[in-house]
């Protein structure tokens, strides 16, 4: 019979994911000597259990003379003593066949799941080091598949359909041999079918291979979508957009449904082509087996058993169409999980990079330029020095950088031209996580996690105390409203925070900002959409927060910019201005013209004073 083509060839990704994967499955080495122990038990017995069938046609037959092996001790048995003996051997076979199966089978199950989860988690590892650069390109539900569906679905059929493949393929090859031996000529006749099966598989599997790799694809575009609108369900609420979402989905899925019913349609076409070639075969051995039985050249217990072990020795070829779809579809989720993991993240821990020391939090831009795309700079020519301690204002146009000029601080992104360098060292000689875990931040839109205020307060600084969360929520003017709560500090809030109000959750970052207890605080619009209760709250848990720290203060309300020791204009990516307050009123540049556009609609007040203890 023709083997169909080899996984390796017909389904190519599956061999880069079998050597990337080495490694962990070198940790199973115990597990895996076990386990194979048991398959090449359970090849033992499949090899047997004809046997007993044999004796007992033979003995029926009264075949006196005949060719093939024989055992003289069951010769002597008496009719009755034999088929005692051959019910009794056909149910210790399959007993032990039966035991040495769950053993591989549980043993391979293992070593399939534990390799698979090791993989997931280095692939959520993955994600977590992967730069913003990416994570800005890449669609949220689309990697949330990959990590999920793409590695649940290689798991799958590692278990049900590789193991039962390589045991079926081990078994081919012993089940070969003994036909050889038991019977050339016919074994020769069954294999005359091999060049069909290998045209029809690799004909099909080829088709079958792209379509799962299209269907995986629109199965992430489809996931990307779900994501897309389930995270602005409010939004898609107030714009009444439900139905524009839901054709879109629609489609999608539309398109996925046809191409699953292509693979389908190819999958059963390459299974019922192996039937037929198979019926032909099993025929061809039939006709020519019997007529050699008749002449004597076989008996008839030869014949059953070359013909039950041809069942058998067809049956890996079976599988091989069976799960031809299942692994090609496995072959393109593992692609897209090799991607993955194959990527070098844009900004990394450097050879030789060593733990941060404690920072005096002393900045300086030297020459930063960087492009988010090739030719379009975000920023150009950044020089600029902070002083520890001093508090510095980033104000100007929306786009014009102030963003991209904190992340630098943080590490979010590399410059591609110039260096940052904190206390006079450039900061990609520390590890990323020691330089991070000395800079706070508060955010305009304030993330909190699906868990309990004590535990998002906690996340600045893992194993706090009770006694210092409530002091960072105290500075943060947020304990009186946390301890009304009806579970106090233990209250769970909803998925990003949604069940407390924007000025609560703002409090809750800046507790957690506070609790860090770092030289470095970054503050990005933090108090846009309060109102002025909440935003007189926030900027006076700011300004106890920012004491002591290098902070940078990104806002468009320059009467909280003119509060800072300095303050930096920024406009297309470059610094026009730079000064205190009165410093770049006297200039009477484009700050000056745009503090006096915002205090002349109805501003809040005289000119603040610049203030060192306040941040904001």
């Amino acid at each position: 019979m023709g083997r169909p083509l080899s996984l390796r060839d017909s389904l190519p990704g599956l061999g880069r994911l079998a050597r990337r994967f080495w490694p962990y499955v070198r940790r199973e080495r115990a597990l895996i000597t076990v386990s194979m122990f048991a398959l090449y038990a359970e090849i033992g017995m499949r090899l047997l259990e004809p046997w007993p069938l044999k004796w007992v046609l033979d003995r029926i037959a009264a075949v006196t003379r005949h060719r093939g092996p024989r055992l003289p001790v069951l010769d002597a048995l008496d009719p009755a003593t034999l088929l005692a003996v051959s019910a009794l051997a056909v149910i210790v076979f399959a007993g032990l066949r039966a035991l040495a199966a769950y053993y591989n089978t549980v043993g391979f199950a293992l070593i399939g799941n534990r390799v698979l989860t090791a993989v997931r988690n280095e692939l959520y590892g993955q994600l977590q080091r992967l730069s913003l650069s990416f994570h800005n390109r890449a669609r949220s539900g689309d990697l949330l598949l990959r990590v999920t569906g793409d590695v649940g679905f290689l798991q799958d059929v590692a278990v049900t359909g590789l193991l039962p493949l390589l045991a079926n393929a081990l078994t081919l090859v012993g089940m070969a041999a003994v036909m050889l031996w038991l019977n050339a000529p016919l074994t020769l006749i069954a294999l005359a079918t091999g060049p069909l099966f290998w045209v029809s598989t690799a004909r099909l599997s080829r088709r079958i291979r792209e379509t799962a790799r299209r269907q995986r694809q629109q199965e992430g575009a489809m996931a990307a979508t779900a994501a897309e609108s389930i995270g602005a369900v409010k939004v898609i609420h107030a714009l009444s957009l439900e139905g524009t979402f839901a054709q879109a989905f629609t489609g999608q899925s539309r398109k996925n449904l046809a191409t699953g019913v292509r693979a389908t349609r190819l999958s059963a076409a390459l299974e019922r082509t192996v039937d037929l070639l198979i019926a032909i075969a099993t025929a061809a051995v039939l006709w020519f087996g019997a007529r050699s039985a008749l002449r004597g050249a076989m008996t008839p217990g030869d014949l059953v058993v070359f013909l039950a072990y041809l069942k058998n020795a067809f049956r890996p070829v079976r599988d091989f169409v069976k799960y031809t779809g299942r692994l090609a579809k496995a072959s393109a989720a593992g692609e897209r999980v090799l991607d993955l993991l194959d990527r070098t993240p844009d900004v990394r821990d450097l050879p030789g990079a060593v733990p941060a020391p404690a920072l005096r939090g002393a900045v300086r831009f030297d020459g930063v330029g960087f492009c988010y795309e090739p030719g379009q700079p975000a920023l150009e020519a950044i020089d600029c020095e902070v002083e520890a301690g001093q508090h510095v204002a980033l104000v100007g146009p929306s786009g014009s950088g102030k963003s991209t000029f904190v992340s630098f601080i943080l590490r979010l992104y590399d410059p591609t031209a110039g260096r940052v360098l904190i206390d006079g060292r450039d900061i990609r000689e520390y590890t990323l996580a020691s330089l991070r875990a000395q800079a706070s931040v508060v955010l305009q839109d304030s993330l909190l996690f699906a868990a309990t205020i004590q535990d998002n307060i906690a996340y600045g600084a893992p194993g706090a105390s009770r006694e210092a969360i409530e002091a960072a929520a105290r500075l943060a003017n947020a304990h009186a409203f946390v301890e009304a709560l009806p579970q106090g500090y233990d209250t769970i809030v909803g998925e990003r925070g949604v069940t407390l109000s924007n000025g609560q959750r703002q409090r809750i970052a800046i507790a957690r900002a506070a609790v860090r207890r770092a030289p470095l605080l970054i503050l990005d619009e933090p108090t846009v959409g309060l109102d002025g209760e909440n935003e007189r709250a926030v900027i006076e848990a700011l300004e106890r927060l920012a004491e002591g720290r290098t902070t940078f203060l990104i806002t468009h309300d320059l009467q909280l910019a003119a509060r800072a020791d300095v303050i930096l204009y920024l406009e297309a990516g470059r610094v026009r201005e730079r000064g205190t307050h009165a410093e770049l009123l006297q200039t009477d540049g484009r700050y000056a013209l745009l503090y006096h556009l915002q205090t002349a609609g109805g501003a809040r007040g005289p000119d603040p004073q610049p203030s060192h203890a306040a941040t904001t």
